[in-house]
């Protein structure tokens, strides 16, 4: 009943969205249905930033000690110079495993409402906890990462002056934290799609004008809207019309976490910012080109076959949402001390 009720909602909104279809101007209804992505980082509820907190925390994301073989960080999939992720169908970790689904981008997520494709983690920082110990990723324990931090008297003061008056500030609740107010700060804004919104109509050229209006009037908006384009809702993956095996890899995304017959195939939206940085696409990381992409979010989602010209209209929108990308210094990590805990390679 909740699928049913979640697609009708859908065509309804799709529905009505194809009445609006140049009912307004353009660059009000987009103001409506969008947000330009701001230039400072949130507040986090119970985890407030501090400088010496972020760069010990940018220190912690580039630090590939946090795995069993010293070989993988957080920048190793989710790298900051490459639209925040890794380039690769799906991510090499551990012993070169090779993970279950395509890396999202780091880069805007502290607004999705969850992370991971199946939103199985709340926040950043319960985020930034799976990867470490999961054995195809990182492969380690939070006892191992501990002792690892605590043998390094750098990594040891920073986390004294990043949570002042804890008895004991290295944990790893700590480590998650500091992660997070790191990658909170690693947002994309200014790109031509953000000036448009800020009131310059003359950012986007008028085919990207006509991409914006189809986004909207087809319907894509509904669920990729807000300040990330996306992440803030879960949906089934083929609403209307299942996409080729190949692509949805037998995975039943949200259901793994629920064990509801309803999450069957459902997956939160993914951002669409920064799109044209990030391929391959969908969780399974099985089609490279954008434009191929639309055209199966057009038919799998929305029921309708896009034309050639309306593809690359809306490809042509996609790619205005490219932001200024972060400039990300890399850290000097601490020393290893003589009692820093040998690798695992096994």
């Amino acid at each position: 009943m909740r699928i049913k009720t979640m697609l009708f909602s859908v065509f309804v909104l799709a529905l009505f969205a194809s009445t609006q279809a140049g009912a307004g101007d353009l660059w009000e209804r987009a103001n409506k249905t969008f947000k330009p992505v701001p230039v400072s980082a949130p507040v986090l509820e119970g985890n407030p930033a501090t400088p010496v907190k972020v760069e010990l925390g940018k220190m912690l994301y580039f630090d590939p000690r946090l795995s069993a073989s010293a070989l993988i960080s957080c920048n190793t999939c989710h790298n900051v110079g490459m639209g925040g992720m890794d380039y690769q169908e799906t991510s090499v970790g551990h012993g070169w495993q090779k993970g279950p689904r395509n890396a999202p981008t780091v880069l805007n997520s502290v607004f999705n409402i969850a992370q991971f494709w199946d939103g199985r983690a709340k926040d950043l920082m319960e985020q930034a906890k799976g990867p470490v110990q999961a054995s195809v990723e990182m492969n380690n324990t939070p006892e191992q990462v501990i002792k690892t931090l605590k043998s390094m008297p750098g990594y040891v003061r920073m986390f004294r002056e990043s949570f002042p008056g804890e008895k004991d500030p290295v944990t790893f609740d700590n480590m998650a934290k500091a992660i997070e107010v790191f990658e909170a700060t690693l947002l994309t804004p200014g790109s031509r799609f953000d000036r448009y919104l800020e009131g310059d109509r003359g950012a986007l050229s008028k085919t990207e004008k006509e991409g914006l209006g189809l986004f909207m009037d087809k319907g894509c908006s509904i669920c990729h809207g807000g300040v990330n384009m996306g992440g803030q809702g879960y949906y089934p993956f083929g609403v209307v019309e299942r996409p080729r095996e190949e692509i949805l890899q037998g995975d039943k995304g949200r259901f793994k976490v629920t064990q509801l017959k309803s999450d069957e195939y459902v997956f939160k939206a993914p951002s669409l910012r920064n799109i044209e940085l990030t391929p391959p696409y969908f969780h399974s990381g099985k089609v490279w080109n954008l434009k191929e992409a639309v055209s199966i979010m057009g038919s799998a989602q929305l029921g309708i076959k896009l034309t050639d010209a309306e593809v690359e209209k809306i490809t042509a929108f996609l790619k205005t949402t490219t932001g200024i990308q972060p400039k990300v210094e890399y850290p000097v990590l601490p020393a290893p001390s003589e009692g820093t805990p040998r690798p695992r390679l096994d």
